[in-house]
């Protein structure tokens, strides 16, 4: 098994603990986020305080949901979706600014999130993105930017749409997982 299915098995794992039950599967229905995760994100969608996540839990949180909706992202993606996707990889590519990237490379991820149809999926995503917006993340994301790693950034991204426009699960997964881990790693070092 390599090691983006073995992170991927993980993740789904303990997202279906008993410590979490953040996630529950029915075998021929598909996995759904449990009732009192939807409940508490609810509540803080409804504008309760959003409590700024430090950037190890964010990379967590996106480890654990973006490779997870790449299934409804495959199923109900349409031309305008990819439109969307192409047009925020071709703004990222084109800014001039560190602070013009991050908000093209964050509203990739929320029109990814958005392309899977599913306006809880969308909520949370944007409630991911303001925990980007953060001081914080904001203060690591400059510390381990680099030329260099922008353009693999990019890359990885245009990667990933393609992936995700061939209606390859397995390969966007899979380019996914990469594209996260390395920029866990170029952030917090591991």
């Amino acid at each position: 098994m390599d090691s983006a299915a073995t992170l991927q098995e993980t993740i789904l794992d303990n997202l279906k603990s008993r410590k979490w039950r953040a996630v529950t599967q029915t075998v021929g229905s598909g996995t759904y986020v449990s009732a009192h995760i939807a409940e508490a994100l609810a509540t803080t969608a409804e504008g309760g305080p959003v409590r700024s996540a430090s950037p190890s839990e964010l990379m967590s949180a996106r480890l654990a949901l973006e490779p997870a909706i790449i299934d409804m992202v495959i199923g109900n993606a349409n031309s305008a979706d990819f439109e969307r996707m192409h047009e925020c990889c071709n703004k990222a590519e084109a800014a001039t600014t560190l602070e013009d990237f991050e908000r093209w490379d964050s509203l990739l991820h929320e029109v990814i999130a958005d392309s899977a149809h599913n306006s809880f999926i969308s909520g949370v995503f944007r409630l991911m993105n303001q925990a980007r917006s953060d001081a914080e993340w904001g203060m690591l994301k400059r510390r381990s930017a680099t030329p260099e790693r922008r353009l693999e950034y990019q890359h990885e991204h245009r990667s990933l749409v393609e992936a995700l426009q061939q209606r390859d699960a397995i390969r966007a997964r899979e380019l996914c997982i990469d594209h996260l881990v390395h920029v866990r790693v170029n952030m917090l070092g591991s």
